[in-house]
């Protein structure tokens, strides 16, 4: 399978909350509105991954931040990026069941990195459940400990990768 890269458009919505809805429980999910927000304010660093026929298969995206570790309302609402901000958030990371195992997960990992760096971003800095922090640090993130996220009333930890 051949896939391309590049950032959100405002008519991916569709097959973008498909993703987000197969991928995460109702619970963690954003919202449409919350999607739209972030592909209206944040382009820049919600980068997609297109199969052969255009389609969305994978994606991550994530305001920047002046502060080390998300917070719950980065999940809600989105500002716009600032040139001043030093930390890259992660809020969604996912790929559609059928195109898992080929890499595109950590691929877009890279392409966000790629992207931080030359902004000028010192890290980037996500959540994730206990049972994937394996993965994160096999794509060189630090796990720093529990996260104070509340989020889906699940327990969150702070992963941090270097850039």
């Amino acid at each position: 399978m051949k896939f391309t890269y590049d950032f959100a458009k405002a008519e991916d919505i569709d097959d973008i909350m498909t993703i987000e809805t197969s991928c995460f429980t109702p619970e963690e999910a954003a919202s449409r509105a919350s999607m739209i927000e972030r592909i209206a304010l944040i382009s820049d660093t919600f980068l997609v991954a297109r199969n052969e026929d255009g389609r969305v298969v994978g994606m991550v995206v994530g305001p920047t931040s002046p502060e080390r570790y998300l917070t719950d309302d980065l999940f809600e609402h989105s500002r716009a990026n600032l040139p001043t901000d030093k930390v890259q958030t992660v809020v969604s990371l996912a790929v559609l069941a059928d195109y898992r195992k080929h890499g595109l997960a950590g691929e877009l990992l890279k392409r966000l990195a790629e992207v931080d760096r030359s902004a000028g971003r010192e890290i980037i800095s996500l959540t994730c459940l206990e049972s994937l922090v394996p993965y994160y640090e096999a794509h060189g993130f630090v796990n720093e400990g529990v996260s104070a996220s509340q989020h889906a009333g699940e327990t969150w930890y702070n992963m941090v990768f270097s850039l």
